[in-house]
């Protein structure tokens, strides 16, 4: 495997599948069956591709694997530069699942430009696992961009009535912290000549200097994870985006933020991120009590599902800053476990608005006589969302709270009473859905596609809930790389 350029082919092979299928004849009698299968053969295959790289990568390494280094400008010293270590990985795979899955969900829910939506998914996996893959910093921020413009287009073409304000809202918010991390990433490049992260870890950066770059970087990662009182997009996205829209959403792109703060913000600006850690630590703070509360107000499905990833986004912060390494094992387990869980949420929602064609929680009742099978997944997912031992909520939380108590007892009380704030909006959730007087009839269960679908979230979160090292074994070495550094 090591001469053969799998990450790059995992970034543009996507890429090239959403090229055919925009070039696929409308006129086809088979048109839209041709573009929904071929969209989604790509993407399974970009998923075995990834497993490929899983079995091949080296654990006992903690150094960055599958190393893709040539010269793009030469008068300016930029670089195509890819490689990995076991954080990277770790989205990777999150995200070579979750696309097969977004299409597989859409299959019989979109019929307007088909082509575009099936090409919209596979063209945000091209940027998110160059996202994931990048060293150089121009190249990281092609990536970091380029994947607004689907998700953008998602929001906006696909999603609800508000679509319009929605996707304008997320744009505007997403590139004006973007445009700052710009000036960031141009003043340190001229300040040290070059853009590769491997060279500028070793790059002594004065302290002054580490503060306004950490700001920069913080404006944009802030926003996409996103942090109080940075989120206001985060909700209207969610509600206005069609079902796969909220699960990649969810699943990955939240998930960008906080692998920024650890690939850059902590290595680069060791200092800074120091300095400003009990600024983070607040804002995280009030983000999962705050948040937690305005969860507790929600009445639309989807709107409470997406206040409850603020709340859990403001735990990876926390274990992030944290810098020892319980938070950041748990920190990149939580978005890991996160991904999974919210996605399986949403996915949920997304199932029950399509079937009774409402988002009002007052509206739903009485679902576990009609539709049992429903009820037991999404009861699972629900336990994941409060961290119930045994699902893999319960390991990152605990992780982040452990890492949290090594630094200051109070941060970690407080974050704590946050876990039990989510059982209460969770679990209030779960009784207004499948408990409670019937208002609908002749609803039915899961069918085998949805069944499928459905077992593997729950497969996910149980079996890496029970057997939690499998998962932290890859990128052990990285996260201690962190605290070295």
């Amino acid at each position: 495997m090591t001469n053969i350029p799998i990450l790059s082919l995992l970034i543009f092979f996507p890429f090239i599948g959403s090229l055919i299928i925009l070039l696929i004849n409308k006129n086809d009698q088979s048109y839209e069956r041709k573009v929904k299968e071929i969209g989604l053969w790509v993407s399974i295959t970009n998923f075995l591709l990834s497993l490929i790289l899983l079995y091949s990568f080296d654990k006992t390494e903690s150094q960055f694997q599958f190393i893709e280094n040539f010269k793009l400008i030469n008068d300016l010293g930029i670089y195509y530069y890819l490689g990995i270590d076991g954080i990277s990985l770790s989205f990777i795979l999150l995200t070579t699942l979750l696309v097969p899955i977004c299409i597989i969900t859409s299959w019989n829910k979109i019929s307007k430009n088909i082509s575009y939506f099936v090409a919209s998914f596979l063209i945000i996996e091209c940027f998110l696992i160059g996202v994931f893959s990048s060293l150089d910093l121009f190249i990281f921020y092609i990536f970091f961009e380029g994947s607004l413009i689907p998700l953008f287009l998602i929001i906006g073409i696909w999603g609800g009535s508000n679509r319009v304000y929605a996707s304008y809202k997320f744009f505007l918010f997403t590139i004006f912290g973007s445009l700052l991390m710009l000036l960031g990433i141009l003043t340190l490049y001229f300040y040290s000549g070059t853009s590769q992260l491997t060279l500028l870890i070793n790059t002594n950066i004065p302290f002054i200097l580490q503060i306004w770059l950490f700001l920069s970087f913080f404006a944009s990662f802030a926003i996409k994870i996103p942090m109080w009182p940075f989120h206001t997009w985060l909700p209207d996205a969610h509600v206005e985006a069609p079902t796969a829209g909220s699960v990649i959403l969810a699943g990955v792109i939240l998930k960008l933020g906080g692998y920024g703060f650890l690939r850059f913000s902590l290595p680069l600006f060791p200092e800074a991120s120091e300095f400003f850690a009990p600024f983070i630590f607040i804002l995280s703070l009030i983000a999962i009590i705050y948040i937690s509360l305005v969860a507790l107000a929600q009445t639309n499905i989807k709107k409470l599902i997406a206040y409850s990833s603020v709340a859990h986004m403001g735990f990876v912060t926390i274990g992030i800053f944290s810098r020892n390494l319980e938070g950041l094992q748990g920190s990149v387990f939580q978005m890991i476990s996160h991904g999974l869980i919210s996605a399986a949420l949403f996915l949920s929602a997304g199932f029950l608005i399509d079937r009774m064609k409402t988002k009002n929680i007052d509206n739903f009742g009485g679902l576990w006589n009609q539709m049992p099978i429903f009820s037991v997944f999404f009861m699972v997912y629900c336990l994941g969302a409060i961290s119930f031992p045994g699902t893999t909520g319960f390991i990152g939380e605990f992780l982040i709270l452990l890492g949290a108590f090594k630094i200051n007892f109070l941060i970690s009380f407080i974050a704590a009473f946050g876990v039990i704030l989510s059982a209460c909006y969770v679990l209030w959730l779960y009784n207004r859905v499948c408990f409670g007087n019937n208002n609908f009839k002749g609803i039915s269960d899961l069918n085998t596609q949805d069944m499928l679908v459905f077992l593997i979230f729950l497969l996910l979160i149980v079996i890496l809930g029970i057997y939690p090292n499998f998962l932290i074994s890859f990128y052990e070495l990285s996260t201690n790389m962190l605290i070295v550094n």
